[in-house]
């Protein structure tokens, strides 16, 4: 309505002036005086343009689009959300939930997930039931990292034909997710919600990582193999702070 109301403002202001510049108009102005209502006009338009746009953002038309646009959501249920923690340590000593929100913290010195493992130490979620191996298939959730956690995966896909994932999202000082230890995907992330999603379409070998909603890296996956997401915190192989921690709330799962 604000846009059909600003083109019809404007169409009458150009017949208007057609209309006083007219060779053989009886309200012929001055050359003086077509300067002046230019000058007038180019204002009136570029705030007319600003308030369209005003219009358009605060009514939602305007908008890049989101990540989980075609997806179809997957229904997931407390039952989906397998935990893994120090195996010589009580789940409530490294992991609560509260009002929606999962909080999970390790220590570097902390036991692997079971006996045997010769893995880092962890408190994760491994979202079980919904294991993949073809298909485009989408993460989402919002974390919180506090300032001072390093070295520390936060989110990852497990299972690749080389190595043990296909990717791995690490936050380290100060405040930076990277991709394993390399790549920046985003920075200046401590203390604050960021709402994290990962597309991994298989059959294309292509991983893409949005925060916030913005398409912040893509990169080649490591192969098929047996696919599933997690997210917590698992202690990178070297250079982690000594307490590790991230809050995780709205995890979703999305496919094609």
């Amino acid at each position: 309505m604000h846009l059909l109301s600003g083109l019809i403002y404007i169409y009458i202001y150009i017949c208007i002036i057609q209309l006083l510049t007219e060779k053989n108009s009886p309200y012929l102005l001055q050359s003086r005086d077509i300067t002046l209502i230019a000058m007038k006009t180019s204002v009136y338009c570029s705030i007319l343009v600003v308030l369209i746009l005003a219009s358009f953002l605060e009514n939602g038309h305007l908008c890049v689009a989101d990540p989980t646009d075609g997806f179809t959501p997957v229904p997931l249920t407390d039952a989906n959300f397998k935990l893994q923690k120090p195996y010589d340590i009580p789940l409530e000593d490294r992991y609560t939930y509260k009002d929606g929100v999962h909080r999970f913290w390790v220590y570097s010195k902390d036991k692997p997930f079971k006996p045997d493992s010769t893995t880092r130490p962890r408190t994760e979620i491994r979202i079980s039931g919904h294991d993949y191996s073809s298909g485009v298939w989408q993460f989402e959730g919002y974390t919180f990292v506090p300032s001072g956690t390093s070295g520390v995966t936060i989110m990852q896909i497990h299972g690749a034909t080389a190595g043990a994932t296909t990717l791995q999202l690490r936050m380290y000082k100060p405040g930076d997710i990277r991709y394993y230890r390399y790549n920046l995907v985003a920075a200046d992330l401590y203390d604050r919600w960021v709402r994290v999603n990962v597309i991994h379409d298989v059959d294309k070998g292509k991983v893409t990582v949005f925060i916030d909603g913005v398409k912040k890296f893509v990169v080649k996956d490591q192969g098929p193999g047996d696919l599933y997401f997690k997210c917590g915190v698992y202690a990178a192989p070297f250079g982690s702070s000594n307490y590790m921690e991230s809050r995780w709330k709205g995890i979703k799962l999305f496919k094609k």
